[in-house]
């Protein structure tokens, strides 16, 4: 049973919420966004307040997912999202061109990643990559991709990681 969907949503100032026939829209000082209702799903909006009931109690599992993916999105709208990624190894280097993100990763040839426009890179120093946006799935992804091109390596740490990562060393094999 959800206790997640039990819980109101409370609209901040400056937050507009649209709810046309199971289209919901979130505007904000950040952005815009827009997701499909989920049918099983009854919404109700009172006093800057979002509730959300599952038709039948066996779907109060989904109610809980759409309360939590409404949230996300008024949080994007008003604070936006934020993901750090550290490059860790010799001769690693990020920097930004234009919508394009280049990234030196000890391979033969640089890696160029084109930036979707709901997300801004940023890159503080030459090791630093920030990721942001008002859509949290859109960052995480984004985030994701980045840290796919050469994820850490156990033995030597080497690799795009997450901030907040923590790589487990392994010992080298001895002979």
């Amino acid at each position: 049973m959800s206790r997640i969907a039990k819980n109101p949503i409370e609209l901040p100032k400056g937050v507009e919420f649209n709810n046309d026939d199971g289209k919901i829209r979130v505007k904000g000082a950040k952005g815009e966004l827009s997701m499909d209702l989920h049918p099983a799903v009854e919404l109700t909006v009172e006093d800057g307040t979002i509730r959300l009931a599952p038709h039948d109690p066996a779907d109060m599992a989904m109610a809980g997912t759409m309360r939590a993916l409404i949230n996300n999105m008024v949080q994007g709208v008003t604070q936006g999202f934020e993901k750090k990624l550290n490059l860790v190894g010799v001769g690693y280097r990020a920097t930004v061109q234009g919508n394009k993100l280049n990234l030196q990763l000890g391979f033969s040839h640089p890696v160029d990643f084109e930036i979707p426009e709901a997300v801004k890179i940023e890159t503080p120093s030459q090791t630093e990559i920030v990721v942001s946006g008002s859509n949290k799935q859109l960052v995480g992804q984004v985030a994701a991709k980045i840290r796919g091109y050469r994820p850490p390596e156990p033995y030597k740490g080497k690799g795009v990681r997450y901030a907040d990562e923590r790589v487990v060393m392994k010992e080298a094999k001895k002979a």
